[in-house]
């Protein structure tokens, strides 16, 4: 998505440790326009899917997956990092690795929530090494749902997460996709 990579570009600032800040539309101050954006061409990709529900984690990415559950008109599910006294019954829960905050969350689902009737899109900001997306995967297979694939707001392409995806069979759809950073330049996949 050009418009993306755009935005990356003059908004975004590379942090030591590969970390790239966005927190100017992305995920500290919401450019909801911009994210109604997102998920229109996140709904376009994967219009013909008969998705149901899209599963992000708190909190990051619950922006990118509402703006594609806006124009797909599905619910979002979202799973907790932490588990609360709201939670009744049975949940799905796996660890998952934040590359960011560089730490494990045990992170949980309400059973309620996801069936083995529903078609899953997984929907998150980054994608780095992978280590969120595979939770959500092993979420989805917890509940039996079918899983339509992934879509991301951010590849960090160079960190192989998606690739490692990809040649697991899952479809992984990135609006853009990083090929490296440098304190002073990103460049995109072509």
């Amino acid at each position: 998505m050009k418009a993306l990579e755009e935005k990356i570009l003059k908004e975004g600032t590379v942090l030591p440790g590969n970390i790239l800040k966005v927190g100017s539309f992305l995920n500290h101050q919401v450019d909801v326009d911009f994210i109604l954006e997102m998920g229109r061409e996140i709904a376009r990709l994967f219009e013909n899917c008969g998705i149901t529900k899209i599963l992000t984690i708190e909190t990051s990415g619950i922006p990118v997956a509402m703006g594609a559950a806006a124009a797909l008109h599905v619910p979002v599910v979202f799973a907790k990092k932490h588990a609360t006294s709201n939670l009744s019954g049975g949940v799905f829960s796996t660890v998952v690795h934040s590359y960011t905050h560089g730490r494990d969350y045990t992170v949980v689902v309400s059973c309620e929530y996801l069936s083995n009737t529903d078609v899953v899109l997984l929907v998150d900001d980054f994608l780095a090494n992978g280590r969120a997306l595979e939770g959500l995967i092993d979420i989805v297979q917890q509940s039996g749902a079918s899983l339509a694939g992934a879509a991301c707001a951010i590849e960090k392409g160079f960190q192989r997460g998606g690739d490692a995806l990809r040649a697991r069979g899952v479809r992984v759809e990135s609006l853009a996709v990083i090929d490296s950073m440098t304190d002073d330049s990103v460049t995109f996949r072509r």
